[in-house]
């Protein structure tokens, strides 16, 4: 069954993958880009955290309150793997070519520890296992949500969404994000890109846990347009604050959450500029831009690249073609029929991979929370 989706949700994705893109690509260019370009690349690793915010909003739509139960719990965690393994396996295995080609050719693979591998494999490697980030470093993320995903079963028993008030809802959106700004302050982190080794796991459950109360605020909001405009303020206001100085492990994950919820009230607008074909195909293969960037890069220095700081604008060009190439291949290729292929296996019927941004709709404005969403199963976007 084929569902709408916001779309802008999706779309968005893109955006911020190719944001972590030139984030690994802006020091490569040292030679030719103005520096005021390079500084604003530099906030790429922000993106990340967009993502966790997405993730946890997406996830909390599509399953949330039917989260109970081994068997809803299991049918959840089963459909996450399927949708975020078979992708970073595959990637391990092009790391894998990776350093077998260093080793044969008399380098040394110093990015791919193999006694770290097995963790890799099994998405744990960001859990406080590892001295640094190895193999494909932007899979520190995946294993991070991966860990989020198996919290969630017990969250949603921990916290009755429905129940609560919509100021207790706001309070448990806003705590995570205090938690973490209490955290990182504590250590002396001026910013949510450093040590992710040590502070990557609790970044993405602060932030995972704000994004799936903001869907849970989303869905009392929805069609109130003061609600919409309200978060945007807030967002616009906050990034200010930041852009004067406030800091960044507060107020970054504070505007990002407040911007996000009012994307989300009002991507339901007919004609949103945010709901376009090609931006929306671009969010919809963007997690295999986000996974396939790191390792192509490394390729294409091996063979392009002396100056690790002064690549050839050409060289940048064809690199980004590259990725895009690359994407769409994985995203058809391997991505989508693989996820198909393991949804067969678990629920032994056909079924249709889905974006994990697939939504739920009824046109019907008004009525009780939840009423839309009940009576359809969740994706396994």
């Amino acid at each position: 069954m084929n569902r709408p989706e916001l779309r802008p949700l999706t779309s968005i994705r893109g955006f911020f993958a190719w944001a972590v893109v030139l984030y690994h690509v802006r020091l490569a260019c040292l030679g030719w880009m103005p520096l005021p370009v390079v500084h604003v690349l530099a906030k790429g690793y922000l993106a990340v955290d967009v993502f966790f915010l997405l993730s946890g909003f997406v996830i909390w739509l599509n399953y949330g309150e039917r989260l109970r139960g081994r068997r809803a719990a299991a049918d959840f965690l089963v459909r996450r793997i399927a949708r975020i393994w078979p992708l970073h396996a595959a990637m391990l295995l092009f790391a894998l070519a990776l350093a077998g080609l260093l080793l044969a050719t008399g380098r040394l693979a110093w990015n791919f520890p193999f006694a770290e591998l097995p963790l890799h494999v099994l998405m744990i490697q960001n859990w406080g296992f590892t001295p640094r980030l190895s193999w494909n470093n932007p899979a520190w993320s995946i294993s991070c949500e991966w860990a989020a995903y198996l919290l969630l079963p017990l969250a949603v028993w921990l916290v009755p969404a429905k129940r609560l008030p919509t100021w207790m809802l706001t309070i448990a959106a806003l705590v995570p994000l205090l938690l973490l700004f209490a955290l990182l302050r504590t250590t002396g982190d001026p910013s949510l890109g450093q040590d992710i080794v040590r502070f990557g796991l609790p970044r993405c459950l602060a932030e995972f846990a704000c994004g799936a109360m903001l869907c849970a605020l989303w869905k009392r909001w929805r069609g109130d347009p003061r609600a919409e405009i309200g978060c945007a303020i807030a967002g616009v206001t906050a990034l200010a604050a930041w852009a004067m100085g406030a800091p960044e492990i507060l107020v970054f994950p504070l505007a990002s959450a407040t911007l996000l919820l009012a994307l989300a009230l009002g991507a339901e607008r007919a004609r949103h500029p945010l709901s376009g074909r090609a931006i929306h195909w671009l969010g919809e293969i963007s997690y295999a831009t986000y996974l396939s960037h790191f390792l192509l890069f490394f390729a294409v220095k091996l063979v392009l690249v002396k100056d690790e700081h002064d690549a050839e604008p050409w060289v940048i060009a064809l690199y980004l073609a590259l990725v895009l190439a690359a994407s769409a291949a994985l995203y058809h290729g391997i991505e989508r029929p693989a996820q198909r292929r393991m949804l067969r296996r678990w629920t032994q019927k056909p079924v249709r991979a889905e974006p994990a941004e697939a939504l739920p709709f009824s046109p019907h404005r008004g009525k009780k929370e939840g009423q839309p969403f009940d009576k359809l199963r969740a994706n396994g976007g």
